[in-house]
């Protein structure tokens, strides 16, 4: 399949649409219809720096769980500075090399490691400071597993904001991924207000020092 270049394949479409192109619960998204709505109109709605604010400083070291063609990875390589590390994971090789060829021209390579899993692996040890999963817990065969080995790549005190699109994933279907993140030993800190998103920070305890294994 050729490249998909430029940002103008999502004219016209609305985006409940655009949402239903990601595919069914369990079923990742292809990379070329990332390409549908990580564009420039992303920005505006979902800006990085501003959602991030509050859980992202200088010098961190953050983890971008299926983080696609970096939207999110890049906003939060900006954020953390050149003391900090941001580490971007998808199952998808073809997202990463994306993603890095997009980091390499916004000049933030330096700042990003992009590891490819497993569909029921995350890859990479931590100890992370924050942990973000953006529209990816739907995709994943086994979705409890993931969000316990999150737990345990976070340090103790750590957070995860958990985002899943509004109109792919039904109220009751992001309460059942909460329960799924309470067993993996999460506790629920809030639930921020994000444009067509169901959204929570999910806390891994500061007094829990050894980390769940899942």
């Amino acid at each position: 399949m050729s490249e998909r270049k430029g940002y103008d394949e999502t004219a016209g479409v609305e985006p409940d649409a655009l949402e239903a192109l990601a595919g069914k619960p369990g079923h990742v998204c292809p990379w070329w219809v990332a390409y549908l709505f990580d564009n420039p109109l992303r920005g505006r709605v979902h800006p990085p720096q501003e959602l991030l604010a509050p859980y992202v400083r200088e010098g961190m070291r953050v983890l971008d769980v299926g983080c696609g063609l970096g939207h999110f990875t890049l906003g939060m390589a900006r954020m953390v500075g050149d003391a900090g590390r941001v580490t971007a994971v998808d199952v998808q090789a073809r997202m990463l090399q994306l993603m890095l060829r997009r980091a390499r021209r916004a000049g933030l390579a330096a700042r990003i490691e992009a590891v490819q899993c497993a569909p029921r692996e995350l890859g990479v040890p931590g100890p992370f400071d924050f942990a973000l999963a953006s529209n990816m817990l739907h995709e994943s065969p086994d979705p409890e597993r993931l969000l316990g080995l999150i737990r345990a790549a976070l340090r103790p005190g750590g957070r995860l904001l958990a985002m899943e699109p509004s109109g792919h994933v039904d109220a009751a279907r992001f309460e059942a991924e909460l329960d799924m993140a309470r067993r993996a030993g999460f506790a629920l800190e809030g639930r921020p207000d994000i444009r067509r998103e169901r959204s929570a920070v999910l806390l891994r305890p500061a007094e829990d020092a050894e980390g769940k294994q899942a």
